[in-house]
Formats: structure tokens, sequence, C-alpha cells
């Protein structure tokens, strides 16, 4: 049986909490720069019938998965079906109607747990789900993704996790070899409303070293490999998706008086998209910014290191075709985007330098069109929001606004 996800103790409460003092201050709505819908489920089924097996999988099992969780996870349509109005309902019920033995003795609960291993996985993209959590004391629902069964070695990317006694939070995380468990790096946001009001959309845009969680649309946490403290950033091969409903464990504790059985989570649809990039070869394609609808572009038909980035008209050439590096990079003719001086605060000038192994030279394109410096966690920003050709380039902190957007052209 795969131990998948740890216990999120209260030492991970704390994690989230703090990060998300910092994230959460940021109120960008992703300006979606994604490739095509490449993978979902509707849920279209007719009420009670199963879901699709060409799709999904189940987990079965009462062994706590690592966490003291309390249900037996079962294949049965009581737990898991389309209830005949466009949805997945995942049902968590107090009952044991087949004496289902859990680790604790005989099982008080049942709930469902089903996953894209062996049926899809994708590196990099944007993954979302629209989703009508549970609520109560002890229920767990969760949004979540693998990258193998080498728990914590090929990483975890929890897109969506709420407790019951936090009904009005969301959680995301992420876990990896050194921040496991209650050592997982993530942020939160607290609405003003139980979350179970409603449906929501929970999704992450990952791209090459940074991944970006939203809720509604609305940025409140990322992750680079700046945020580890030096652990080793996994996020780089194909994971595969899972939803489930918890009852109890170390993080949410035990159902109580309060808690009313049987809880369902709701799912409207699961979508994945396609990365927007080049690809990471070939001869490279232009950025494009969504703010002057030009392009960045290295100045003289001879650029020497330390050339000065601007922008000017799109035009094709090969002063504006950017290629993706596997090492990182983002490179046009022959040369590296660089930070000036090594520098990574606000206000570094972009620049064109010889690719030199440095990590400062790593940029990454996010799926939301963030031209982001993976050191810094800064974005590559239009100074002084100037549109004319020859306007220049610096680092800045992301602000989802339309002079950090850029666009594959």
């Amino acid at each position: 049986m795969r131990q998948a996800r740890l216990l999120l103790a209260a030492a991970v409460v704390a994690t989230t909490l703090t990060a998300g003092l910092w994230a959460g201050s940021r109120n960008d709505t992703a300006e979606a720069a994604v490739g095509p819908v490449v993978w979902s489920d509707e849920f279209n089924g007719a009420a009670g019938s199963a879901i699709d097996s060409s799709k999904w999988k189940f987990d079965i099992g009462g062994g706590g998965w690592g966490n003291n969780e309390l249900e037996y996870y079962t294949n049965s349509t009581r737990n898991v079906y389309q209830d005949g109005a466009g949805h997945l309902a995942i049902t968590a019920r107090r009952e044991n109607p087949s004496n289902y033995q859990c680790h604790y003795g005989t099982c008080q609960y049942t709930s469902g747990r089903i996953l894209t291993a062996d049926k899809f996985s994708q590196t990099y993209g944007r993954f979302e789900a629209s989703i009508k959590i549970p609520k109560g004391q002890g229920i767990w629902p969760a949004f979540w993704m693998l990258g193998g069964n080498n728990w914590p070695t090929t990483g975890e990317i929890d897109i969506m996790e709420n407790v019951g006694n936090a009904p009005n939070t969301v959680y995301g995380t992420i876990h990896g070899p050194g921040y496991s468990g209650a050592g997982g790096i993530g942020g939160n946001r607290t609405i003003g409303s139980a979350l179970g009001d409603a449906f929501h959309t929970y999704a992450v845009d990952w791209s090459p070293n940074l991944i970006v969680w939203y809720l509604d649309g609305s940025e409140y946490f990322r992750a680079t490999p700046a945020s580890l403290n030096g652990n080793t950033w996994v996020y780089n091969h194909p994971f595969f998706m899972i939803l489930n409903v918890a009852v109890g464990g170390y993080w949410p504790g035990n159902p109580d008086g309060s808690t009313v059985f049987p809880q369902t989570m709701l799912v409207d649809y699961v979508r994945v998209s396609a990365w927007n990039n080049d690809g990471g070869g070939g001869t490279g394609s232009a950025l494009k910014s969504n703010f002057s609808g030009r392009c960045i572009d290295i100045p003289g038909a001879n650029p020497v290191d330390g050339a000065r980035l601007q922008m000017w008209d799109c035009n094709g050439t090969a002063a504006q075709q950017w290629t993706a590096n596997g090492d990182g990079t983002m490179r046009a003719m022959g040369k590296c985007m660089d930070p000036a001086g090594g520098a990574l605060g606000n206000g570094t000038p972009i620049q064109l330098v010889t690719c030199n192994g440095n990590p400062v030279q790593r940029f990454t394109l996010s799926s939301a069109g963030d031209l982001v410096n993976v050191s810094s966690n800064r974005c590559v920003d239009v100074k002084d929001w100037n549109s004319a050709n020859g306007a220049q380039l610096q680092l800045w902190d992301c602000g989802g606004t339309s002079n950090q957007k850029w666009t594959r052209a």
C-alpha cells in the first residue's frame, strides 16, 4: 500500500500560515496564457453511475495512509459516483457495510480516493478543478498530485486541501526530500465564507522551476527552488492527480458530535492544460508584452556582454527569438538573459551575457504569462510602464500587472 500523503500536523499549519502572510498580499488574477486543454473529465454520466475507468482508478484500504486517517477507501458507488447533474460525488459515510478492518480495528467510516496514475500524467501546465467541498470537524477533502510512488523523493503538489475546523481556508503545499510532512512548503488563503457553501476553482500553474496556486483565479502562493532553503526541487517530471475525502487524521483531528454524515465533495470538472512554451529547443520564439504588444529585443547586430535588453516592434529576427533551454536559461543569439551584476533586487536591469552556469540566469515563463527569475522569484517588468520602442526591462516583485505579462508569439 502506497504511503502517499503524510500528516500535515500543527507544524505545517504554522508553516502555511507564515508563508501565507507574504503571499496573501497578492491579489492578481491569472491572465491565462496556457495552452489547450489536453485532458478533462466533465462528469456528465447518469445518476449513480461509476467513474470513467479509462481516466481514473481507485486506492482502496484502511491503513491510515500515513496520517492516522479513520476511513476505509472503497470502490463502491456509495462512495464515488456521478450524480447525474454534471458532478463527481465523493461521499464519506459513517458506516461499515462489509466489516472492513482499519489500522485501529473495525472501520467506522467509508469514503473514496481516485487517481489518474497509470492513466494520465503530465509535466507542467495548468491543473484545475471546480469543487464544492464538504464540511465538518474531522473532514479533510483534497485535490493533489504525486510524482510517483517513491514519496517524498518524487514529490507532491497539493492543489487544494481543507480541514473542517478551518472552513474558510484553502491550503496549497509542496512536499519533497527534506521538506515533507510537517516540513512542507506552502501558503493559504482565507475568504469571508465557508468554502463548502459554493463551488470554487482551485488551480496550479506549473512550469520549470515555478508553481503558482490560485483560488478562483486569484494567486495566493508561489514556490520556486529558492523557496526550499537549499533542498532539492523535484518538480521536473510527470505527476498524476488524486481526489479524495479523508475522515480524521493528525491534522484535522477526528469527527466529533458536531460532525454530520454523510459528507460529499462535488466536483464539477477537472481540466489539464498544456504548458505554452516552445518546448525548450529549436530556434525559439518571441516574447511579446501584453502591455505594449512589442517584443523583448537584443540591441545591435553583434551584441556584446552587458547589452541591455529592450522592447521593440516584433520583427521575427534572431534578436527576438528566445529559447527556454534545458538548464533553465532563456537564450537568444547564443547568449543568456541575465540580471545585471548578478543582483536580484527590485530595479535590477535585464541584460544579455555569455551563459556561465550561474543559477541567477534561470528564467521561466509560467502558464499565467509571468517571466520569472527563479533565484529572485521576481518578474521581468517593463520599466516605468514605457510602451515605446527602446523601453528597458528590470526585475520587480511580481504583481500580475500587464507590464509583467508575456505571450509566446
